[in-house]
């Protein structure tokens, strides 16, 4: 069963990360990178997808999960608010974490985050786009690993779903990485190898994840609400004020309430 859980997780993580992989070979067939305009739509429509994906595949879940796992007489609050609660708050301050201590280059910024480093630019700029897709892998994997070990469809529609809407958001996310990488003199193939390794973080941290959640199934709440803790940080801190900033900041909001529109719907026709 354990085996089943892992091939899921991994079919699961490989159709986002193929989307990744399919983004950034539109710097074969481009030349010039991402409007601004376009920038703040894709950054806008990928927070909203989290944002819903939080919500309905990941705390949703935990929530149930946990109140399932509680022990008799122990109190509602105490057996769900724990590992929900508890969950959520270590993955945003995970990312939080990451978000200081590993170098990296957000892109359209000239200014490093993180520790000081002597790392090329590329190198940053992958590293940027890799802290946004540790938390989408996990997500990803674990609802994957949920619906290999239950056998109602909804669990499996609710997944892929789920995989769908970040596959959506990944595509042009693979594309804002190796289209600047070109206009900026890189060469095709590494600019296209760059954006392309920036997707292999999720079904590498989501398998890892699953692993975890297997040997220990008490932990499942935690991780489910760990992702989505992580996952909202990313959108609260980098996405929505990116998508914000300067003109079209109106384009950005309607971006955001098109993506988590577009995962609402997603896993309803589905679930």
């Amino acid at each position: 069963m354990f085996q089943r859980e892992l091939a899921y997780a991994a079919l699961g993580t490989g159709f986002t990360c193929l989307a990744t992989v399919l983004g950034a070979a539109m710097v074969f067939f481009f030349r010039r990178e991402l409007s601004p305009l376009a920038q703040k739509l894709f950054l806008g429509f990928a927070a909203g997808v989290m944002v819903a994906a939080s919500v309905w595949s990941l705390l949703i879940p935990a929530m149930e999960q946990a109140g399932q796992q509680a022990a008799p007489g122990t109190p509602q609050a105490l057996a769900v608010g724990l590992p929900v609660c508890g969950g959520f708050v270590l993955g945003a301050a995970f990312l939080w974490m990451m978000d200081r201590l590993m170098p990296h280059l957000h892109l359209g910024s000239d200014k490093p985050e993180g520790l000081p480093a002597h790392l090329k630019r590329t190198t940053m700029i992958v590293l940027a786009v890799t802290l946004h897709n540790i938390p989408e892998g996990m997500a990803v994997a674990l609802t994957f690993s949920v619906a290999a070990a239950n056998p109602d469809k909804g669990a499996f529609a609710g997944a892929v779903a789920l995989a769908l809407g970040m596959a959506l958001q990944n595509f042009p996310e693979g594309a804002a990485v190796s289209l600047p990488l070109k206009a900026q003199g890189v060469g095709t193939g590494k600019a296209f190898v760059c954006g392309a390794l920036s997707g292999v973080v999720e079904p590498v941290f989501g398998i890892l994840t699953v692993l975890i959640a297997g040997r220990l199934l008490a932990v499942m709440p935690w991780l489910l609400a760990f992702a989505a803790g992580a996952m909202l940080y990313v959108v609260v801190e980098e996405l929505i004020p990116e998508a914000r900033l300067g003109e079209h900041s109106n384009a950005g909001t309607i971006s955001v309430l098109a993506g988590f529109l577009t995962m609402m719907m997603l896993d309803v026709f589905l679930g």
